[in-house]
């Protein structure tokens, strides 16, 4: 379940909600997830000889908020520039063990991969299971988990990684000018806040500011799958509009979020990416497909199209940046040659 399955800034209510949980979301209901392996003391590392990971469980002491991270590190030495990073969110109830087909991939073309996990939206929603007698308090977290309170802890999150990250003993080997948001859902929406995505009314959720500006200058572009509407179901124009930087937009034509009172199909990520500004950027539609195609689930979307999707998505982004950052097209051209027949839109900078 991602965040259209709680929906932020814009309840669907505890009676949607718990119709939600109970049918399950788009239809579905979600698995129970893996736990995840404590790192003690603070760190745990592991090279399975495809790639190299470590995880850290890092605090936050100004906001008394643990931070986990796994950080996937490129093989050999880094480049004169350093490595790019990219900075992954996960979705509702997602943890950072999850959509490692992209860290892992991100890695072994030379770049560091840091995935987030935000504790007040992840998988500890899904203690206790799918029962009756917990049905209720399942129901307020997932309610508790789409406030906007938690989506701007979720910001903070990504830029105390980052902090921590370019603090650390290795930032030498990091490219600062080269550093990258990423997101499914949920994260989607957190990355295009760090993006300077601006949401009207701020006060109405209790943020003093009179418009929700969050924006990260050390992020230099975007890669946003399966972003659900920002705020409510108006135009985002006002919302996405004001974001400069180059953005990647990934969705599917059934990328579909349904829960009892609440519906978000395909045309919602096109919209956005129509609204959205800056000059660089790029919509990738599948065909067919599903919103947790995306995730690391293999059993969504189509046994034969899941695998296929997951490669072109991966394949897909760093291309992106080599166009962004090097100005390369071939890279961008080569893929949508060779997965063309996946494609219902593709929309090129």
């Amino acid at each position: 379940m991602h965040l259209a399955c709680g929906r932020w800034l814009r309840s669907v209510g505890l009676g949607g909600l718990l119709a939600a949980l109970l049918t399950g979301c788009a239809g579905q209901r979600p698995p129970p997830l893996e736990a995840d392996i404590p790192a003690v003391p603070g760190i745990q590392a592991a090279d399975d000889g495809s790639h190299h990971w470590q995880d850290f469980d890092w605090h936050d002491a100004s906001r008394g908020r643990a931070v986990p991270v796994r950080i996937y590190w490129p093989d050999g030495a880094a480049p004169a520039a350093g490595w790019p990073v990219i900075v992954f969110s996960h979705g509702m109830g997602g943890t950072r063990r999850g959509y490692s087909y992209l860290g892992r991939y991100w890695a072994s073309q030379g770049v560091v991969a840091m995935h987030v996990q935000h504790v007040g939206s992840d998988r500890r929603l899904w203690d206790g299971g799918f029962s009756w007698t917990n049905s209720l308090t399942l129901v307020r977290r997932l309610q508790q988990a789409a406030q906007p309170g938690e989506a701007i802890d979720r910001t903070r999150d990504m830029r105390f990684a980052l902090d921590q990250l370019l603090a650390s003993p290795l930032a030498p080997q990091l490219d600062r000018q080269r550093i990258v948001a990423a997101g499914h859902s949920y994260g989607a929406n957190t990355s295009l806040l760090l993006a300077g995505a601006q949401v009207p009314d701020a006060q109405r959720f209790g943020v003093d500011d009179s418009r929700l500006a969050l924006r990260d200058p050390r992020i230099r572009a975007a890669i946003l799958i399966s972003a659900p509407p920002f705020y409510g179901e108006g135009d985002p124009t006002p919302i996405v509009g004001p974001i400069g930087i180059p953005t990647l937009h990934i969705s599917a034509t059934l990328d579909e979020i349904r829960i009892p009172g609440y519906y978000s199909g395909a045309e919602d990520r096109v919209q956005l990416f129509d609204a959205i500004g800056g000059s660089k950027k790029a919509l990738a539609l599948f065909s067919g497909g599903s919103h947790s195609m995306f995730t690391d689930r293999l059993n969504t979307g189509g046994e034969t199209l899941n695998p296929q999707v997951k490669r072109a998505t991966r394949e897909l982004s760093l291309a992106y940046l080599r166009l962004v950052f090097d100005g390369q097209d071939a890279p961008l051209k080569d893929w949508q040659r060779r997965h063309a027949e996946l494609l219902a839109r593709w929309q090129a900078p």
